[in-house]
């Protein structure tokens, strides 16, 4: 029996019925939408760009052998992160280049204080110039990449792949509140982060 597809992502234009049927276009398609973004998500974690490539490599072989195994009980999409990140996550460790870090090892990149630490109104960010705005992008992008990997990916999945509490849980293996929790963790520390550049900018 066919697997039941839930409707996938409005901006993903595949044929998932096709691809998992086994035609080889519908494939080439899905890797051709997908891969430049899981490719982010899985540098995010790596750090390496020739790693990370290895890694999407290695993930949409793994789709591409693992077809059977997708019962339709996710989007196709989110199986197919899931499968990136683990192996993401095996490439860290087996490389041993850095440990996961604990949980409390966010605590150090916490404000004292949540409330009102990092506003920035539309009206403000309309009256820089393009140079300030893709500058201010860089800042974020690199505030990112220094949280632990735990919160890279909650804040790369929700905040910039824009999937939603539900997906990023099946994605990542925990439960929706704990992506809740450290979904909020991440945000109060990027803000701790960029305050100064934000007050800079005022």
């Amino acid at each position: 029996m066919a697997p039941r597809v839930e409707n996938d992502r409005s901006s993903e234009t595949y044929d998932i019925q096709a691809l998992l049927q086994g035609d080889q276009t519908a494939f080439e398609e899905m890797v051709r939408e997908l891969g430049p973004r899981l490719y982010r998500v899985i540098k995010r974690i790596v750090k390496d760009e020739d790693e990370a490539g290895s890694v999407l490599q290695e993930t949409f072989l793994q789709v591409y052998k693992g077809l059977a195994r997708f019962r339709g009980e996710s989007r196709f999409s989110t199986w197919v992160y899931a499968i990136g990140i683990n192996l993401s996550r095996a490439a860290l460790r087996k490389r041993q280049r850095f440990e996961l870090m604990e949980e409390a090892d966010i605590d150090r990149l916490l404000p004292v204080f949540e409330k009102g630490m990092f506003a920035t109104s539309t009206a403000q960010i309309g009256t820089e110039i393009h140079v300030e705005i893709a500058e201010r992008k860089r800042l974020v992008h690199e505030a990112i990449d220094r949280l632990p990997v735990q919160y890279r990916l909650i804040i790369t999945l929700r905040d910039i792949e824009e999937y939603d509490t539900r997906e990023v849980a099946q994605i990542l293996g925990i439960t929706e509140g704990n992506v809740r929790v450290r979904l909020h963790r991440g945000r109060q520390a990027l803000r701790k982060m960029l305050l100064p550049y934000v007050v800079s900018y005022k």
